[in-house]
């Protein structure tokens, strides 16, 4: 597995949960969005801010659609999460699946930002691929989870060993 502490921050896949609140929420109207538009949240968008600061790439992961990039195309609103089971989140294995049709085990070290469900599911998918996997604001209540995230963006520090 490679070893985190000798990656530099272009070197990571960063992923980002998507967010319950959508474009959708505000403009009913609105039709088929890109990803990267579409999660309309504050905890997305700050999010957003450190995988293109700190990533050599960037995905999303949604409960609904898995490892998606920022211009794949939702069609409309949906409400589907890690967090509630009876929504119908995407099975691990579908993400699993995912992670090695879009060849994103080849990346030697994962990113992954978000509550404690999300990175249930990014560390299952990744799981046996040999990339390191990397919670940097793990076990933070959310509210310090983003300031974490805000001020890594700010000092230019990712939050893990580079």
């Amino acid at each position: 597995m490679p070893d985190a502490a000798q990656t530099k921050p272009g070197d990571a896949l960063v992923i980002v949960p998507c967010g319950s609140a959508k474009l959708w929420d505000r403009q009913p109207e609105a039709g088929p969005t890109p990803a990267r538009d579409a999660y309309t949240g504050y905890p997305f968008r700050v999010n957003r801010a450190y995988a293109e600061r700190f990533g050599a790439s960037w995905l999303i992961l949604s409960a609904k659609y898995g490892f998606i990039a920022p211009d794949f195309i939702i069609p409309g609103p949906y409400d589907v999460s890690f967090n509630r089971r009876a929504s119908g989140p995407i099975a691990t294995e579908e993400l699993r699946c995912q992670a090695r049709e879009q060849r994103l085990d080849r990346w030697p070290v994962v990113v992954a930002l978000g509550g404690r469900r999300y990175r249930e599911a990014v560390a299952a998918a990744f799981a046996g691929t040999g990339a390191a996997i990397v919670f940097p604001f793990a076990g933070l209540p959310l509210g310090r989870m983003i300031r974490a995230t805000r001020e890594a963006i700010e000092r230019g520090q990712p939050g893990f060993p580079t």
